[in-house]
């Protein structure tokens, strides 16, 4: 379903140097496929995530969903495709504070489809156990409530990739299983495609497939040699 080559990105300096990030000979992803991409803060993981969500463009190379080549789409059709195709989980939730948990949900679905489910959008918040929250703003909500709102938003237009940044990262560790348990049991019940990044162990060996970013970006394992 996603294939990824040859991609390279970097970012321009405030002094304007050029600071390479990604450089990806290959990357793949097959339809329904719970992939976990681990790495150390500040390798790229992030940066790799907005690329397929074409939220970045990259500076050259591929990235083909169902074959079509993302990165020759302008970024009103990239917002657009990614909007349809696509649910992510911010690691910053990314909410808005002026509307209810069940509005936030409702909103996914009008930026894919210009339309809302609002009995959905309430089965997703069910589903995340907060069938009682539906009518509350995320000021009113603790932090692992409000990640679980992020993860029923991303799941509205019932996605065929999901991209998870860092989900637990901002959780207590009390809660941080019960986060990990939503996305991976909601993208098995849906059959939708997950990649998940994060840095700890811990939430990586709960799924079967672990890629290492050292392995997959040349870039990052050149960082580990100067490091090692």
């Amino acid at each position: 379903m996603l294939s990824i080559a040859n991609l390279k990105k970097t970012f321009t300096q405030p002094g304007g140097a050029t600071l390479p990030i990604l450089d990806i000979p290959k990357f793949a992803v097959a339809a329904g496929e719970q992939v976990v991409l681990i790495g150390r803060s500040g390798g790229g993981k992030t940066t790799l995530l907005h690329n397929i969500a074409g939220i970045t463009k990259i500076d050259s190379g591929e990235i083909l969903f169902d074959g079509l080549p993302l990165q020759t789409l302008s970024q009103e059709m990239r917002d657009r495709f990614r909007a349809t195709n696509m649910g992510y989980v911010f690691q910053t939730f990314n909410l808005l504070p002026a509307f209810t948990a069940l509005e936030n949900v409702m909103l996914g679905m009008a930026f894919a489809k210009g339309k809302t489910d609002r009995g959905f959008a309430q089965t997703l918040l069910n589903r995340v156990g907060l069938k009682d929250r539906s009518g509350h703003r995320p000021t009113m909500m603790s932090v692992g409530e409000q990640q679980r709102v992020a993860v029923a938003r991303a799941l509205a237009n019932r996605p065929r990739l999901l991209l998870a940044d860092e989900p637990t990262a901002n959780i207590d560790p009390a809660n941080q299983q019960s986060i990990v348990d939503l996305i991976k049991e909601s993208c098995e019940e849906f059959n939708i495609a997950l990649i998940l990044v994060t840095h700890t162990m811990e939430v990586a060996n709960q799924f079967s497939r672990i890629d290492r970013l050292e392995d997959i970006n040349q870039l990052a394992a050149r960082a580990e040699e100067v490091i090692a």
